[in-house]
């Protein structure tokens, strides 16, 4: 009795230290997030006011490297006109129909080769060196069975989004602990209930990840289609503004590329948020004590 009184006591004298010590640690977090999220924007800022400087200065050629104000111009104008908003709605319309296609057969096909052995031994060969193959490589061929249709153009980013997709799903589903299958069958869970409270959310964390390579790499895809197989969309805009040489142009195509695959990027962040909220709990907290 007297001992846990003695400890009450002790508990309450060191309370005030504690109390403060969080907040100390709180406070270490914010300024720790504010001084990441002043560094990510003082960067691109920084860089683009050194590269406008260099051009009017002569220390950059301004024909080649056009200053950043004047493509800034260039993309406000190619806004007003309505021109920019048609080879960007393009281009997102494809990129996005041939993603979301090639990301759910990939998932389907890595789970059904996760778990049912005879068909992992039968494709996975098969699939590792498809995977090899260059994706544009395969446009040529995609032309001469559909045309110059937009089907060409859906179907290379769904291809090359479909193996990045196979092949992070069958990593994430083999990867699981033989311990915990072991675990859930000793609790009698099989077939769906397996698959739905085991096998799928081991996988989550590599489905997540291949969404994210599959996103850089699909705007890859379509820009490289929509240079030599399209009539309209940024990779069109970007090749035919060097044909002509207009590099105000080509950095305007250059730029609204990049911002499309960072929001891309994006959404999937916040899906994996949605879908992962113990990893960016854990995270968090060993971010904010650096």
């Amino acid at each position: 009795m007297t001992n846990t009184t003695a400890d009450r006591t002790a508990a309450k004298a060191n309370q005030p230290e504690l109390d403060a010590a969080i907040r100390r640690e709180y406070r270490q977090g914010v300024r720790l997030r504010y001084r990441d999220v002043l560094l990510s924007t003082l960067t691109p800022v920084l860089l683009l006011a050194l590269w406008e400087v260099a051009a009017r200065t002569g220390a950059l050629d301004a024909r080649l490297f056009t200053p950043p104000s004047l493509i800034a111009q260039q993309a406000w104008n190619m806004l007003l006109s309505g021109e920019l908003w048609t080879h960007t709605s393009a281009t997102i319309a494809r990129l996005m129909a041939g993603f979301l296609l090639g990301a759910v057969a990939g998932i389907l096909a890595g789970l059904l080769m996760g778990v049912w052995r005879p068909l992992r031994a039968a494709l996975g060969p098969t699939f590792t060196a498809l995977y090899a193959l260059p994706k544009i490589a395969i446009v040529p061929l995609l032309l001469l069975i559909f045309g110059l249709t937009e089907t060409p153009k859906v179907l290379s980013v769904a291809i090359s989004v479909f193996f990045v997709m196979q092949i992070n799903t069958l990593a994430g589903i083999v990867q699981i602990d033989s311990r915990v299958l072991e675990a859930a069958r000793a609790y009698k869970a099989s077939g769906l209930k397996l698959f739905r409270y085991v096998l799928l959310p081991g996988a989550t964390p590599a489905i997540m990840t291949g969404l994210r390579v599959a996103a850089g790499m699909s705007g890859i895809v379509i820009t490289a289609v929509e240079f030599v197989a399209s009539n309209n969309g940024l990779g069109y805009l970007i090749w035919n503004s060097w044909q002509l040489f207009q590099p105000s142009k080509m950095y305007v195509g250059l730029i609204v590329v990049s911002l499309v695959g960072a929001g891309v990027t994006a959404l999937i962040i916040l899906l994996e948020r949605a879908a992962l909220p113990w990893k960016y709990k854990s995270g968090s907290k060993k971010k904010d004590r650096k």
